[in-house]
């Protein structure tokens, strides 16, 4: 359970990292995107598609008890985080379809998510459901900033620029901070929790990602925008789901449904490192086969 001034710089450092999510894009970006939008529709395809699926799945196949089950699906219906940015410039994504996903799953996640959420939690007793207006509402409130940084980056790029590196650099300091101060104080439950707890936490966003990019491949994207939309679709925006939490219960139940949350947001860091340096590898492999296959061309010419 956090504690109230947690929770409150939990809100603060959520509102400054969507203000840097929405400083990385201008209005011209989305008049872009408009006019190719198959990579963006496929991602939210995955993103509200595919994901709250999984979750959904994975919380029957485990049979999970109820105050697990509501905070993997609520994992599974976020948006897109600011941290798979981060980890789709280091993997050489596509890093403007990455940051056009996150930012287009956000939008639309006042509507998706209470939809898929209602959706995927029905038959879960109504002590552990989370109100649709607690989501609206924090959703709401939140885009506020992104707007204001879209703005912000309108009018002075440079600054737009520098809000934008600090919201995404704050996004992977807001899971170290809960981690650092939640895992301490709940040491002796985490030894307790049993294996299909850190299995559906783990397994969220590696099987995410796998479908992703299944998906994305079946759909006729390359294999670079396949990658990007399979890291976008695998991180979910962790913290997102930890105000929500918070915000809604209290007590021992805050405690039980935010496990899964919070052991989400530690390990799709580690799996996230992993995955992006096979990634790397793969893209720098084509890369130099590409160049090859010019030189060879050269010299037969």
């Amino acid at each position: 359970m956090l504690t109230d001034t947690e929770t409150r710089l939990l809100g603060v450092m959520m509102m400054v990292i969507m203000l840097g999510m929405g400083a990385s894009l201008t209005f011209k970006d989305f008049a872009i995107a408009l006019r190719k939008p198959q990579g963006i529709l496929v991602g939210l395809a995955c993103q509200y598609g595919l994901m709250p699926l999984i979750a959904y799945g994975m919380a029957t196949a485990l049979g999970l008890p109820p105050a697990y089950a509501i905070g993997l699906i609520l994992m599974g219906c976020m948006p897109g985080g600011t941290t798979s940015n981060i980890f789709t410039y280091f993997s050489k994504g596509t890093l403007s379809l990455s940051i056009l996903m996150t930012m287009c799953s956000t939008l639309v996640a006042v509507f998706m998510v209470p939809v898929t959420l209602a959706l995927y939690s029905t038959g879960i007793e109504g002590d552990w459901q989370i109100p649709q207006g607690n989501i609206i509402q924090v959703l709401a409130v939140l885009l506020v900033p992104t707007v204001l940084g879209m703005a912000l980056r309108k009018f002075n790029a440079n600054v737009g620029a520098v809000v934008e590196m600090i919201g995404g650099l704050l996004g992977v300091a807001v899971i170290l901070f809960l981690v650092g101060s939640w895992v301490p104080r709940n040491w002796q439950l985490l030894l307790e929790t049993g294996f299909p707890v850190y299995t559906a936490s783990i397994g969220l966003g590696l099987v995410g990602m796998t479908l992703g990019y299944g998906l994305s491949r079946l759909l006729r994207q390359d294999t670079r925008r396949s990658r990007t939309i399979a890291m976008e679709t695998g991180i979910q925006n962790g913290p997102l789901a930890v105000l929500i939490v918070v915000l809604t219960f209290t007590d021992d139940r805050q405690q039980a449904v935010l496990l899964i949350p919070v052991l989400y947001s530690l390990f799709i860091v580690l799996t996230s490192s992993a995955v992006t340096v096979w990634f790397r590898g793969i893209t720098t492999r084509e890369e130099l086969a590409r160049d090859a296959a010019k030189i060879g061309a050269l010299a037969r010419a």
